[in-house]
């Protein structure tokens, strides 16, 4: 079983940033890609990246790219979503989460899961 925790949202001015940072509770978290999604009220969750187990490839929706980056510190069973240039759009809860496959998958399978473990998310605001 992983147990996965957020932190790092909050309420951020358009064009500001956040860190999220999602922290495990297994010491094995390098054997998991590990993905970022987002809901918004009212909205249906949706993906918005994933990194893969060994770190080397990263995916992204096209609402995050070029302004959000995934990353995974497995010495500290963390992985981060860092936001840039972050848009009212952008206001939603966000989550991590890991399949239960381990090892390598491919983009298709981390952009439409399943992804079997989920933190309970941090609310990121973005004021207009």
């Amino acid at each position: 079983q992983v147990q996965l925790v957020e932190s790092g949202g909050g309420l951020v001015q358009t064009g500001g940033s956040l860190r999220l940072s999602c922290a495990a509770s297994v010491s094995t978290l390098s054997m998991y890609s590990m993905g970022w999604f987002r809901q918004a009220p009212g909205k249906e969750r949706e993906w918005v990246a994933a990194v893969s187990w060994s770190g080397a490839n990263t995916y992204y929706a096209d609402s995050a790219k070029g302004r959000f980056t995934i990353s995974r510190d497995d010495a500290k069973n963390t992985v981060y979503l860092q936001m840039n240039s972050l848009k009212p759009d952008d206001t939603a809860v966000y989550y991590c989460a890991a399949p239960r496959a381990v090892g390598a998958l491919s983009e298709a399978r981390l952009k439409s899961g399943p992804y079997d473990y989920w933190g309970q998310g941090t609310q990121v605001t973005v004021s207009s």
